[in-house]
């Protein structure tokens, strides 16, 4: 039994967590549930009880074991090594800690073991990325992948509860035949469009969210030497992330291989039968914890490469089902380090 706090317990992320740690069954000793000062006050259910949503203070993470943490980088570089000094492992959802050499980067479908080198605080990858692992780690280990190209169509809440807040009130006010109400979380308005623009853009002409596909795939697959190229694309679709991925592996790769290799994979679902137009859909995947893989095609020139279609839904798997995992893995270490 675990005491456990909730950190960004008022976000689309952190109320999925706690909705997690009820449906797993996490053994929890305690739990408190912290956010803003702007967010201080709300109340959540757990376990048929209310609480209220107290704001982050030091002395909030004395007795805590796990902290379970979804804010912005900046708020956790802040508190997350404060958790860790009071003795806590943090969960960090944010981007804060991703590259740091010293703090794991961890998809347990993919890399368990790293959660065990964990010095206070593990990070939880970014949400296309988590999803692509999950589907390349299989291949990988069989026939090593060099390349990879992927061309991501991510849902509004990738955003967090402002981009599902902007991308409804749009939707809403089309349907009434009302003005569209300007873009604030996007560059642009995301009803009825594609914006291919996930964060800001870098100097490589390359955006962030691009360049957390490249770096983060490497550090969690261990191999420095994968050749990621990324289109991030922002889709009005409210949940779930699908993504398009051609693999160039070492030798030649088959889609029945493929297939088995992904059958027996955890975390992986195939949906693959073109003549009944079965294939991964973003309705279909939403509320799942499963990566879904499907339109499984060799390449028409290239024995060595495959196409697929991925797709999981990006708040549970790509962001809060990850964290929960990576809890349940440090449960299976020494009590002294979980």
């Amino acid at each position: 039994m675990k005491n456990v706090a909730v950190v960004g317990a008022s976000g689309a992320v952190g109320e999925r967590m706690i909705r997690l740690l009820e449906e797993r069954a996490f053994p929890v000793a305690s739990i408190r549930f912290l956010a803003s000062e702007r967010s201080a006050g709300k109340t959540v259910t757990f376990r048929g009880e209310t609480h209220t949503v107290r704001p982050i203070a030091r002395d909030e993470f004395r007795g805590v074991d796990i902290v379970l943490s979804s804010t912005p980088a900046g708020v956790s570089r802040e508190w997350s090594p404060i958790a860790a000094a009071a003795g806590a492992v943090v969960v960090d959802n944010s981007s804060a800690f991703r590259m740091d050499p010293d703090v794991p980067l961890v998809v347990p479908e993919v890399n368990p073991q790293d959660v065990a080198r964990n010095k206070g605080i593990i990070a939880n990858p970014n949400c296309s990325t988590i999803q692509m692992v999950v589907a390349l780690k299989p291949l990988h280990d069989a026939f090593r992948i060099r390349r990879v190209v992927v061309s991501t169509y991510q849902s509004a809440s990738g955003a967090g509860q402002q981009g599902i807040d902007e991308f409804e009130a749009q939707t809403r006010a089309w349907g009434r035949g009302e003005a569209m109400p300007a873009p604030a979380k996007f560059a642009h308005p995301i009803f009825n469009n594609c914006l291919p623009q996930i964060d800001v853009f870098l100097p490589n002409g390359y955006t962030k969210e691009e360049m957390k596909m490249v770096l983060e795939t490497r550090k969690i697959m261990g191999d420095e030497s994968i050749d990621v190229c990324p289109t991030c694309v922002r889709v009005p679709v409210a949940y779930s992330h699908s993504e398009s991925i051609l693999v160039e592996t070492e030798r030649p790769i088959t889609a029945a291989e493929a297939i088995a290799l992904w059958n027996t994979a955890p975390g992986l679902t195939v949906v693959d039968d073109p003549g009944a137009q079965q294939y991964p859909l973003a309705a279909s995947a939403e509320g799942r914890d499963d990566v879904f893989v499907g339109r499984i095609r060799n390449d028409l020139t290239n024995p060595n490469a495959l196409l697929f279609w991925c797709v999981s839904d990006n708040l549970r798997k790509g962001a809060a089902t990850n964290a929960v995992q990576i809890a349940e893995e440090l449960l299976k270490l020494e009590p002294a380090r979980a």
